[in-house]
């Protein structure tokens, strides 16, 4: 055998596993290519699966949230509308325990005027009712804070006093209470209706004029 037919044999025989390395590889490939794409077909289902339960656990969450805003909503709104009625009650019998007390004093009354009726004494009648009223004044005062004052004698204060009539005198060198006519009343330390008085009004008196004092001046 000659050097070029060997050579020409080991030739075509690295031709022929050449050609059969290329089938082979091409065969393979489908195969690896069919693999891959069962793969992300089974890893995009698994994400979907998993996206699908994250969906329905967030449905689930805002559901629950949404039954809880409403449950609140509801019970704010019952708080408000209780409030709003206690509020409106304690307004309405806010004066209950005041007038409770004036109940006792009206029945006095009424005890004095059949008295006064069928005995007809007018010292009695009157002797009573002068009770009646110091009791009325004493409860209010004790219970509730009401105090009357007196005005007479005292030096005029605007905050206290009204003044409705105005007298000159040369008793007082400032304004001062005259006559009460009507008895001022504070509750606590707050004046609630202020007394109405006569008030005097200082005289002013002019001074004599000295005529020669005048006359040297000049």
């Amino acid at each position: 055998m000659s050097k070029e037919n060997s050579s020409e044999e080991v030739t075509k025989v690295r031709d022929e596993k050449r050609a059969e390395g290329k089938k082979r590889a091409k065969k393979e490939i489908p195969k690896n290519a069919e693999k891959q794409h069962e793969t992300g077909l089974s890893r995009s289902s698994e994400e979907q699966n998993e996206l699908k339960e994250c969906m329905e656990i967030l449905e689930e969450e805002n559901s629950d949230l949404k039954d809880q805003l409403l449950r609140k909503s509801a019970d704010f709104e019952n708080f408000r509308k209780r409030m709003f009625r206690e509020k409106e009650e304690g307004i309405k019998y806010a004066n209950s325990a005041l007038l409770a007390e004036m109940i006792t004093i009206i029945d006095d009354f009424e005890r004095a005027i059949q008295s006064a009726g069928e005995s007809k004494d007018f010292n009695s009648f009157h002797t009573g009712v002068a009770m009646i009223e110091k009791q009325l004044v004493s409860m209010l005062e004790k219970n509730w804070g009401l105090k009357r004052f007196a005005s007479t004698g005292e030096e005029f204060d605007p905050e206290k006093h009204q003044a409705i009539a105005i007298e000159e005198t040369d008793e007082h060198d400032k304004s001062v209470v005259l006559e009460d006519y009507q008895k001022g009343y504070v509750l606590h330390d707050r004046v609630l209706r202020p007394a109405k008085v006569k008030v005097s009004k200082p005289t002013i008196t002019e001074e004599p004029v000295d005529i020669d004092t005048e006359e040297k001046k000049e």
